[in-house]
Formats: C-alpha cells, sequence, structure tokens
C-alpha cells in the first residue's frame, strides 16, 4: 500500500512539473517571439553619398533600396518613371558617370559615390537642355509618361555616338558610324513609347545630333 502511495505521489509531481513547464512555455513564447519579430522589423542600413544633378548628398538606405525608389522617394525626383519595373520599359532610364542605365535595376549602395543626372538636372539656368527643346519642337511625346527616360537616353545616345561605339545596327563597326535613323531606332529600342511617337523622337535626336540648335 505504501508503494501505491509513493507511486502516486512520483507521478502527481511529475505530471505537476510537466504542466507547470508547458504553461509557462506557452506564457513566455509570444514574448519572445514578439521580440523576435521586432528585430526582424528594423531593415539594416548603410551610408551611401551619391551626386545628384551636380549636388552631393549623403544618406542611409536599405542595402536593398533601388536607385530609383530612392530618386523618387528620398529626394522628391518624379521626372524618372517606374513603368514595368522589370528593365522592359526605359521609363527609368537616368544617367550614371555619362552613360544610361535602368535605374529600377540597380541598388543604390551600387553606385556609392557615383554622379547621377536626371531629367531634372538637364536644364540649365532655367534654359531647356538641346535635346529637351528638340522634343518639344518635334512633338516627341504624347502621354508623356516615356519622355524622361526616352530623353537621358537620347542624351546618352549622342555621347555614345561621338565616342565612335557602334550598335548592332552598324554596317562596319571598324569606322564610326553615320547617326542615321537606323542607327538611332536600334539605340533607343530599349525605350517604349507606348503612344508610338518613335518617328517624331528619331527626327529630335537626329536634329540634335547633326548640331541642330545644340
Amino acid at each position: 500500500m505504501d508503494d501505491w502511495l509513493s507511486l502516486a505521489h512520483l507521478t502527481s509531481r511529475r505530471l505537476f512539473l510537466k504542466t507547470t513547464g508547458v504553461a509557462t512555455l506557452a506564457l513566455t513564447a509570444p514574448s519572445a517571439l514578439a521580440e523576435t519579430a521586432a528585430e526582424a522589423a528594423v531593415p539594416p542600413s548603410e551610408q551611401v553619398s551619391l551626386t545628384i544633378n551636380g549636388r552631393r548628398y549623403a544618406l542611409d538606405l536599405d542595402p536593398r533600396t533601388t536607385l530609383l525608389d530612392t530618386l523618387r522617394e528620398h529626394f522628391g525626383l518624379t521626372g524618372s518613371k517606374k513603368g514595368c519595373d522589370q528593365g522592359q520599359c526605359g521609363a527609368c532610364t537616368i544617367i550614371v558617370n555619362g552613360q544610361r542605365i535602368n535605374s529600377c535595376l540597380a541598388l543604390a549602395v551600387m553606385h556609392d559615390g557615383d554622379e547621377i543626372t536626371t531629367i531634372e538636372g538637364l536644364a540649365e539656368e532655367g534654359a531647356l537642355d538641346p535635346m529637351q527643346a528638340a522634343f518639344v519642337r518635334h512633338d516627341g511625346f504624347q502621354c508623356g509618361y516615356c519622355t524622361p527616360g526616352q530623353i537621358c537616353s537620347a542624351v546618352a545616345l549622342l555621347a555614345e555616338h561621338d565616342a565612335g561605339w557602334p550598335s548592332y545596327a552598324t554596317a562596319d563597326v571598324a569606322t564610326s558610324p553615320a547617326l542615321t535613323d537606323a542607327e538611332i531606332a536600334e539605340r533607343m529600342s530599349g525605350n517604349i513609347c507606348r503612344c508610338s511617337a518613335y518617328p517624331n523622337i528619331v527626327a529630335a535626336i537626329r536634329e540634335v545630333g547633326k548640331g541642330g540648335r545644340r
């Protein structure tokens, strides 16, 4: 009889300890999970230095932030548009260190120390850039959504052409290509105009490229 009582006491004690342990875990687990979630919710940051339209800036950014979102959300430079967000339409085209890129595909931290020109930085002292003026004269836009990317791409295109860079349309890559309509169309093929103002865009670029009103 005493053995049965001892066994019952031991079993009851183990059950008590197990129940208490489970209850304690149930009470503490939500708190621990909440702390872990709170820590995960705070994104890491990295200091990035950018020269944008001639002015130097330093800011702390989530390293996952794209260059496009940095320009639009942190600096209010909304000329560069988020079209496809996949590098397919060219609406986000800007000029970095003299070359055009799709800013939706570039992380801001990748361009630490770089010089960036957006559509807002092309005009000087209130005067339109020659390419901007040419787009106006030739009616190189309709809805205007793609226009900032088109113009930035066109400005960089002329620099590439002046440097003698060939394109897929260049007949002889050993010589500097002439700025023909075919050359312009090929070099601008990464910029889509859903309004189909392509002939006018080509005319504007050809005028500036040939020295018209530069």
